[in-house]
């Protein structure tokens, strides 16, 4: 094949939202080097693109760029990347016997497309049935912002987010559903301002279609004050 070809074939599956995998791409030596040394690194990198580009990097508005950049990068929107930094949920037993769904709607979200590396903007609602435990509420928030530091895929991160929440709460009975914007859909390419992604992932009882519905007239509710 040649390269003209194979970079239209890459473009295609980019615009194509084409994911590889529910596990995030990660090489077995990502963590062979420290925050540091991958913070210098990307510092060079960043260099070169904007000196590739033109820009005068002696100017004032400039020379810092790169560094801020890669700090950006490594422990800021891609800081879900590292297994150190994943919430440890508090689970407490469900004293209360609380037996309906539990829902928690609303959470923003923001994220990067892996595809093109612009922003992913949005809302997160999750629900959960209790099997005997339940979590902590802001750590669910914690959940969605740690698996939304990484260069993503929508889908994938629906299915991150209801996989990890099975595995805290021990039960199949989640549910989360995503509504975000993707800038390299809205600022680039097409140029569709107004469009955004949905998507769903249900497990356990929110494969019903009754216990599925009311979780989505819930997030249809107003919220008021």
């Amino acid at each position: 094949m040649d390269l003209e070809k194979h970079l239209r074939v890459i473009e295609e599956l980019g615009n194509n939202h084409i994911g590889t995998s529910t596990n995030t791409p990660l090489r077995d030596d990502a963590f062979a080097i420290s925050d540091e040394e991958k913070i210098s690194l990307i510092k060079e990198d960043v260099s070169r693109i904007l000196h590739t580009l033109g820009m005068d990097l002696t100017d004032d508005s400039l020379r810092g760029t790169p560094l801020r950049v890669a700090k950006m990068f490594v422990n800021e929107l891609f800081g879900g990347l590292k297994p150190e930094n994943k919430p440890k949920p508090s689970t407490f037993d469900n004293k209360y016997k609380y037996g309906e769904m539990l829902v928690e709607k609303n959470i923003t979200l923001y994220s990067t497309c892996e595809h093109h590396l612009l922003p992913i903007v949005g809302k997160a609602h999750i629900a959960y049935i209790s099997s005997g435990k339940v979590v902590g509420l802001s750590k669910m928030n914690r959940i969605v912002d740690y698996f939304a530091k990484r260069p993503q895929v929508q889908e994938r991160l629906t299915i991150q987010i209801v996989e990890e929440l099975k595995k805290v709460l021990n039960t199949q009975d989640v549910a989360c559903v995503i509504d975000a914007k993707h800038l390299c859909v809205n600022s680039r390419g097409i140029k569709d301002i107004d469009s955004s992604t949905v998507t769903s992932e249900f497990g356990g009882k929110f494969k019903n279609p009754e216990t599925k519905r009311e979780f989505l007239d819930y997030i249809k509710m107003e919220t008021e004050y």
